[in-house]
């Protein structure tokens, strides 16, 4: 198998997951990883072991155990952090934030530290990705819920937005609409379809976000602090069943909203993203992104320069394409190699290293 510039191999670690989600590594060489319809999952020497101790998860459509993330400070703490879809006993759900600490396998002194301000219909846009920032602050995506994409620009609602929290799930104080009247003080920035890819550079702290457009629109962005990203009012997709301009939106462009970096043509569904830094497979894949995607079912390596102050995309290659099946998280290993799963009912878990 190979890349431009890099020799590559495939090993499968895991096999047989049932539409697994998200990936997190302990310190100790495991490998903890999520499946959708409700199972957490401890991964060592091809053996998968079930955790108990999980909160009351409403799997339906695009819902269900999302993310996983071990604490910065795991090894003193314990602590392990989930997002999942939250039912409210009344057919709604909202997507929440879940601590505990690891104890063998299960999960004990849990609770939910966050939940969404609103319930809503459930399936769609649950959002969920997490990545800690290198002032130990927790970030956290939120989708729009789908079925009333305005949300997205409401201050005063969690829905269409990323979310930076204390580690206990509070809001710090230095957050940019705390003290804005009608705004809720979790809010770090908003005017976002569906976050489904993140990723912190631990060096300058800078926020690289993949999200999904409509039909078409698919996006990669820069997150600064207090930043509107535009949806639904600004999009550059198209509705799904009339494929013409999405009915809440306005233009391609406004001012006062911030365009996106890279815009993934043809439609890529993004999920997963990660950031090679310090990187083990070539020189020219340094500070490379790989955005993972669902329906194009294949990796992104982008290339970003920055020559004028101006962040831009001047090189992006297809990685496993068609080769694995729909791509639904990638991230790089404590050892520098990149782990990859896949969202089917017969999803796995894959190491990329370099080849020969």
């Amino acid at each position: 198998m190979g890349s431009q510039y890099a020799a590559l191999r495939l090993v499968t670690l895991a096999d047989n997951l049932e539409h697994p989600w998200s990936i997190g590594f302990l310190p100790d060489g495991r490998i903890l990883v999520t499946e959708r319809p409700g199972a957490l999952n401890i991964i060592a020497d091809g053996t998968v072991t079930e955790v108990t101790g999980l909160p009351d998860i409403h799997a339906r459509g695009q819902g269900g155990l999302m993310e996983v993330l071990p604490h910065y400070d795991f090894e003193k703490n314990g602590w392990i952090y989930l997002t999942y879809s939250k039912a409210d006993g009344q057919g709604l759900t909202a997507t929440a934030l879940y601590r505990a600490r690891l104890d063998g396998n299960r999960l004990v002194d849990g609770s939910d530290i966050f939940v969404q301000d609103r319930y809503s219909q459930p399936g769609r846009h649950y959002g969920s990705k997490l990545a800690w920032t290198p002032d130990g602050k927790l970030l956290m995506s939120i989708g729009d819920r789908g079925a009333d994409p305005p949300r997205a620009q409401d201050l005063g609602d969690h829905a269409g937005t990323l979310l930076r929290l204390n580690d206990d799930g509070t809001a710090p104080d230095d957050n940019p609409f705390v003290g804005v009247e009608g705004a809720l003080p979790e809010i770090y920035s908003y005017g976002h379809r569906n976050i489904q890819g993140l990723v912190v550079d631990p060096r300058n702290g800078q926020i690289w976000v993949t999200e999904h457009g409509p039909r078409g629109g698919d996006e990669l962005n820069l997150v600064e602090a207090g930043t509107n990203f535009g949806w639904p009012v600004v999009s550059l997709g198209l509705d799904y069943r009339t494929q013409e301009t999405f009915r809440h939106t306005r233009a391609r462009r406004m001012d006062g909203m911030a365009d996106p970096l890279y815009e993934f043509l043809p439609t890529h569904a993004p999920s997963g993203l990660a950031l090679l830094a310090d990187n083990i497979f070539s020189p020219r894949w340094e500070d490379n992104l790989l955005a993972g995607g669902l329906a194009s079912q294949r990796i992104r390596r982008l290339v970003v320069d920055n020559p004028d102050g101006f962040y831009e995309v001047i090189h992006d290659e297809e990685l496993l394409l068609r080769e694995i099946g729909r791509i639904r998280d990638v991230r790089v290993g404590p050892e520098k190699n990149i782990y990859i799963v896949t969202d089917s009912r017969q999803g796995a878990l894959y190491r990329l290293e370099p080849g020969q």
